[in-house]
């Protein structure tokens, strides 16, 4: 990827906000591009629908990267990638999942603070991110702290426990901080207002469903939408493969695309 699209990237966390979709393989990252977003995301869970096995860590890393690469190469944007907890149990790992994220092209990438349910220790977490930050200087790769202190829930204090995260996070080097799992808009602009970094918030996780505009009304800079795209879209199929199985019917093309159309997407 050419050099100046990491500090494009950095420097859309500083606007008034940008939405960041998220992509599961080249042809969905094309689309995606053509319709004039100006980054790209990759989603962990959507890659893992597509290979026909659940997320949450049942898709060998290597198999998951090389999807990640694919991504990459299909557009000339900034891709993201969801890096989940880092493929790793030590810093050292981390670090080095970073290092062969940044060597496939990409020029950010998520970390998590969680794996099998649990938050890391916040010294452990921000160790990791330390690691990951030092295997990509700043500049050449937007990190991006994702904590879950909100999306595992049964915390006493989600809110003080993300703030304190995040404060942590930020010295430990990260670019922005990913709190999925909040939809209160108090609670949002409050933790905008603690939080020494841009705030990403992904949008379509859970209801209330609170859309990108209102948002950025709020103070978050950065809106994804994780597997909700790969969702839509499996909705379709199963919807689609319903009404042949049980009507005949092919009322599921109302409105798609054409054979041509579709072609002149993907038209080198």
């Amino acid at each position: 990827m050419p050099a100046h699209q990491a500090s494009d990237f950095l420097a859309l966390h500083s606007g008034a906000g940008f939405v960041i979709p998220n992509a599961w393989d080249a042809g969905t990252a094309r689309v995606l591009a053509q319709v004039g977003f100006p980054a790209i995301a990759t989603t962990s869970a959507g890659i893992a629908w597509s290979y026909g096995v659940a997320d949450g860590g049942a898709l060998d890393p290597a198999v998951m990267f090389e999807r990640v690469a694919q991504i990459s190469a299909a557009v000339d944007l900034p891709v993201s990638a969801d890096l989940e907890a880092g493929y790793g149990d030590t810093p050292e790992e981390v670090g080095r999942t970073v290092a062969l994220a940044a060597e496939l092209g990409v020029v950010g990438g998520n970390i998590e603070d969680a794996a099998g349910g649990s938050l890391f220790p916040v010294d452990a977490a921000a160790e990791r991110l330390v690691a990951a930050r030092a295997a990509a200087p700043t500049g050449t790769f937007v990190l991006n702290a994702r904590t879950d202190a909100f999306f595992i829930g049964g915390m006493e204090d989600p809110f003080a426990e993300t703030v304190e995260r995040a404060q942590r996070y930020v010295e430990a080097g990260a670019d922005c901080v990913f709190v999925p799992g909040v939809t209160d808009e108090d609670t949002i602009r409050r933790l905008v207002a603690e939080i020494p970094a841009p705030v990403n918030v992904v949008a379509g996780l859970s209801a209330p469903i609170i859309p990108a505009p209102t948002l950025f009304s709020l103070g978050v800079k950065r809106v994804s939408v994780g597997g909700s795209i790969a969702r839509a879209a499996l909705t379709a199929v199963e919807r689609a493969g319903q009404e042949l199985r049980y009507a005949g019917t092919l009322d599921f093309l109302d409105g798609a695309l054409g054979y041509a159309d579709v072609q002149r997407r993907f038209d080198a």
